[in-house]
């Protein structure tokens, strides 16, 4: 999955492996053609945009759904109406016993990609310059992520992830916290510092 999309993937403890790629479908199918490669079997991949993957043939109840690298949206919808079944309980039960993860996001237009890969490489260089910007809101950086941008992730598990637009002069920032009121604070908060870098 690629490397914007939330942490419930890793939380949630229901997968031996998870990958993270840049954004973008051709991302995330190159990964699981190299997990096929490796034996890691079964093997699927998404975005957060919704398009679900499936790269190698799975079974269920003794029938085979054949592998699907192309973005699909139904499979993962009749996925969750499938367990909430074989559970006995409503699709609302299976989204309360995930750990609590929200996303937010917005972009800065006009903002020429030279500058935003000049600013989020500066930033990069050093935890001390992440916690002089991003301290106050969030704390202690606790890891860094370049695979596509700079992905911070605190000691309180808030994410910032900074990247330039794959295909327009904007900086995108998203944003990962506990609640959803949240979020919409940090996001907010990170984007009045970032308008600064204008």
């Amino acid at each position: 999955t690629p490397v914007s999309s939330n942490s419930v993937v890793e939380a949630c403890g229901w997968f031996d492996t998870v990958y993270r790629t840049r954004i973008g479908s051709p991302y995330v199918i190159e990964r699981m053609n190299q997990a096929l490669v490796d034996d890691t079997l079964p093997v699927a991949g998404y975005e957060a945009n919704g398009g679900f993957l499936l790269a190698s043939d799975i079974t269920l109840d003794g029938k085979a759904l054949l592998a699907l690298p192309t973005r699909d949206a139904a499979l993962p919808m009749l996925a969750i109406l499938v367990s909430a079944r074989q559970q006995g309980c409503p699709v609302s039960h299976l989204v309360a016993v995930l750990p609590p993860r929200y996303t937010a996001s917005d972009r800065l237009k006009n903002f020429p990609t030279a500058l935003s890969r000049q600013k989020i490489e500066a930033l990069a260089e050093s935890g001390e310059a992440v916690e002089a910007l991003f301290g106050d809101l969030c704390g202690t950086v606790k890891q860094t992520d370049r695979t596509d941008g700079l992905r911070i992730t605190f000691e309180n598990d808030e994410i910032i992830h900074l990247r330039p637009s794959g295909n327009a002069p904007e900086l995108r920032c998203y944003n990962e916290a506990s609640s959803q009121t949240r979020v919409q604070v940090l996001n907010q908060a990170c984007m009045g510092r970032l308008a600064a870098w204008q």
